[in-house]
């Protein structure tokens, strides 16, 4: 006799369970409740069809409710809500949301799949406001472009520097709406590094996008037309997005007494089960281990969604395949470029007090000589002593993707920085260069833990030389045209052997060049000849994009 598995939510998690479950048994009885109207749809999409960059939103829909259901054998109930779980009966409580008809479904199995909601404070005039949106689902597309589309707005206020922000920034700033971001962080997309993130926040302001950091909405004033910020500042718009984050859906898991966390994510052993044993919880409301530090995180991305959905419908008939932890990996086109992550950052590593080094580099997405290369900003950070990969961000107009993907996958095989050396990645001068920069990465890394050279950082760089300790600047004099950290000492690098004895002995110096290369190379030459020498860590680039922002990383290398 089949079993009978009820699934609370489509979209991701849910319509991924529902598929593997019919393809692993065609006699079971499966129901998929989802509250809403679209079982399965590309919510990562969305803020790509306000701005009219994807234009048919039938594209939108990943698959109907007609066509799920006849392609899987699926007794697809949406507008339906599921309202209680009565676990000692194995039944759950669902209401029709059409009708208002209150009914009991028995399961052999329940698959939570709820999703998470938007964060949305009780902010005063928040409820009399009537331009300010959030966005989740289709019909909130629906209403943010109908508001576009008619209202035509000037000015939009979103209120968040997340992933979902950013992109909602450039799309709405693609229908001719001046945007304005702000942020209580002191710096926008969580998952980078300060540095990294100052190289996206100088781009969003070369695109026209109005910046508040370290700074709050308080109050919406007349009708949601004015906001006043925690500093007291008051901004008018015509529209606002509220993209703060996301709350997990475990309302009905906690009310049917399943463990939730602080955050209210659902806690789940390695197989997706809750401490009911025929309960599962998959997607966006659930709590995680995250697979570098194996520590409990929320981390709602659709690929684990997915992935976690698969495994449920695996443990379900028999297959003990575990979830190993989410890595975290992302990427978002924001503008002209492209921002990607994974695994762990470093301001993460600084909260676990875990020993740590971070490299940066910044070479062409492919051979230099070939049109079209663009410079990455890659970012690695990886344990001192073992060589541990701990995370990778990089942000660039070409490459990024494919880079960040090596990482991620170098990091989920255990492989070491050292192993970044020997991969043995595709190469012709259109798409990398013979060292791509993933090796690079490596050769970096590597010749730190073994002794060929010490760093210092660019936060650092400023206050040892207020205090007096010697830099030396190896560029040529014209590059310093374009910067120079103050109090530096130009020495070009073909020139220093023969100017060694203008150098302090008894001290550290300090080299720094453009991107590191050349302060390496230095570094060598003064190691050398019984100099102590530190290399600043991806030179005056890295340390401009945070002092100096003014770098592009869309100027192309013919």
């Amino acid at each position: 006799m089949g079993k009978k598995i009820i699934i609370v939510g489509g979209v991701a998690g849910g319509a991924s369970a529902a598929a593997r479950l019919r393809r692993l048994d065609e006699s079971s009885t499966i129901i998929v409740v989802e509250r809403g109207e679209y079982i399965s749809f590309a919510n990562c999409g969305l803020p790509y069809y306000i701005g009219e960059t994807i234009k048919d939103r039938n594209k939108l829909m990943v698959q109907t409710v007609p066509g799920l259901s006849s392609r899987y054998g699926l007794d697809i109930r949406n507008l339906s809500e599921v309202t209680s779980i009565l676990r000692d009966e194995n039944m759950v409580t669902i209401k029709n949301l059409n009708t208002g008809e209150t009914y009991t479904e028995s399961y052999d199995y329940l698959i939570l799949s709820p999703g998470a909601k938007p964060v949305v404070p009780d902010i005063p005039g928040l409820s009399e406001a009537r331009n300010v949106f959030t966005l989740r689902n289709i019909p909130d597309t629906d209403r943010i472009k109908q508001h576009v589309d008619e209202a035509q707005p000037k000015e939009a206020v979103i209120v968040g520097g997340g992933f979902i922000g950013l992109e909602m920034a450039e799309n709405l700033a693609d229908r001719g709406v001046q945007v304005t971001v702000i942020e209580r962080a002191n710096q926008v997309m969580a998952p980078l590094d300060y540095e990294m993130a100052a190289i996206v926040q100088s781009h969003l302001q070369e695109k026209g996008v109005r910046l508040i950091l370290e700074d709050g909405v308080q109050e919406f004033h007349d009708g949601g037309q004015q906001i006043e910020l925690s500093s007291g500042k008051r901004i008018s718009t015509e529209m606002t997005l509220l993209s703060i984050g996301v709350r997990p859906e475990s309302v009905l898991a906690s009310d049917a007494g399943l463990p939730v966390n602080d955050r209210g994510g659902i806690q789940v052993n390695e197989f997706m089960q809750t401490s009911d044993p025929n309960i599962y919880a998959i997607g966006d409301a659930i709590e995680v281990k995250d697979f570098v530090l194996q520590s409990q995180a929320f981390i709602p991305l659709a690929g684990p969604a997915n992935r976690q959905g698969r495994l449920v419908a695996d443990h379900i008939y028999g297959k003990n395949n575990s979830y190993k932890g989410t890595l975290g990996s992302s990427i978002a086109k924001v503008f002209e470029l492209t921002v990607a992550a994974t695994g762990i950052n470093e301001k993460r590593l600084k909260q676990v007090s875990a020993p740590y080094q971070a490299i940066h580099i910044h070479p062409s997405s492919h051979a230099g000589y070939y049109p079209g290369a663009y410079p990455i900003s890659l970012k690695l950070l990886f344990h001192p002593e073992t060589g541990q990969i701990y995370g990778a961000q990089a942000i660039g107009a070409d490459g990024v993707d494919k880079r960040i993907d090596v990482i991620a996958t170098a990091i989920k095989g255990n492989l070491s920085v050292w192993d970044l050396t020997e991969l043995e990645l595709s190469y012709a001068p259109p798409y990398s260069s013979a060292k791509d920069p993933v090796n690079y990465a490596g050769y970096v890394a590597a010749n730190i833990l073994d002794g060929l050279v010490e760093t210092v950082q660019w936060h650092e760089i400023d206050d040892l030389v207020e205090n007096g300790s010697a830099l030396i600047d190896v560029r040529e004099p014209k590059e310093r045209d374009a910067g120079y950290i103050h109090g530096s000492i130009n020495i070009p690098l073909n020139d220093l052997r023969s100017r060694l004895k203008e150098l302090p002995e008894n001290e550290t110096l300090y080299v720094t060049c453009q991107v590191g290369l050349r302060g390496y190379l230095a570094a060598r030459i003064l190691a050398e000849h019984g100099f102590r020498v530190k290399n600043l860590d991806g030179g005056w680039k890295t340390y401009a994009s945070v002092y100096k922002p003014s770098l592009s990383l869309l100027t192309k290398s013919f």
